[in-house]
């Protein structure tokens, strides 16, 4: 994944003229320039320095801008790195969190999972901003192709933070799933889920044994124990062989 470009403080003139704190005329700043799209998500921010010269204010007043924005959620600060605009969050309840093996045997099918990659890394900016964390973290990095009766339905990329579940590399999950797994090691909390239709990347084509360009699924899901993000995953579906949805009684009718 690539780091955007640090993003340049306009030029203004200093943040004077009217009654209100010179931090919040700080934070009004950065929120409009998010707001327009001029700063994206993932957006490195310009220095406290380049701030402080741009808008005519304390670097004790930049500070508390920038240290209440990250903790309103606007902003991702990586210790040693700098501070970046955060991706947004999306809500959904549309996905109910399932293991896929319970899936496919309560319809019929038999269950199989093959592994093609288990290892550690060191994330790069995008997925530090991902994961919410404030300083670089390791993490887990797998990939499993779940098969229904031998037919290839799902790739399985997991990315997993292992100060909460220190010993993921460590499993087979071509005998138990990444979903019991995980299960057992951290509470899971919250979950987040956006759906996108995609075609087939030449990765994946091979993996589902499909067409590269062939219509997908794919589930971005992000899940949390307490505070902190635990896992980030996508969940890649062959379009023609499985199909998300739940049923769920909502909780209050109107």
């Amino acid at each position: 994944m690539s780091q955007s470009p640090d993003a340049k403080p306009a030029a203004t003139k200093p943040l004077t003229d009217n009654a209100s704190p010179l931090y919040e005329k700080v934070k009004d700043y950065v929120l409009a320039h998010i707001g327009s799209g001029e700063w994206d998500k993932n957006r490195k921010l310009p220095s406290e320095h380049d701030l402080v010269a741009a808008l005519g204010v304390s670097r004790m007043t930049i500070h508390r801008a920038l240290r209440e924005l990250t903790s309103e959620g606007y902003l991702l600060r990586i210790q040693g790195v700098g501070t970046f605009v955060a991706p947004p969050k999306p809500q959904s309840t549309l996905i109910e969190v399932a293991n896929i093996a319970n899936e496919i045997s309560g319809r019929g099918g038999e269950h199989r999972a093959e592994v093609i990659l288990l290892e550690t890394i060191r994330p790069e900016i995008e997925l530090l901003a991902a994961f919410e964390a404030g300083r670089q973290i390791r993490v887990s990095h797998s990939i499993v192709v779940h098969f229904d009766s031998g037919i290839p339905v799902q790739v399985e990329e997991r990315f997993v933070n292992s100060e909460l579940v220190p010993d993921y590399e460590q499993q087979d999950f071509a005998v138990m799933t990444t979903y019991d797994y995980l299960q057992r090691s951290t509470p899971m909390t919250e979950v987040e889920h956006v759906i996108s239709a995609i075609g087939a990347d030449a990765g994946t084509a091979r993996l589902l044994k499909l067409e590269e360009g062939a219509p997908c699924l794919l589930l971005h899901r992000r899940t949390w124990s307490g505070t902190k993000v635990a896992t980030v995953n996508r969940l890649t579906y062959a379009g023609d062989r499985y199909s998300l949805g739940s049923r769920y009684a909502p909780s209050s009718l109107k």
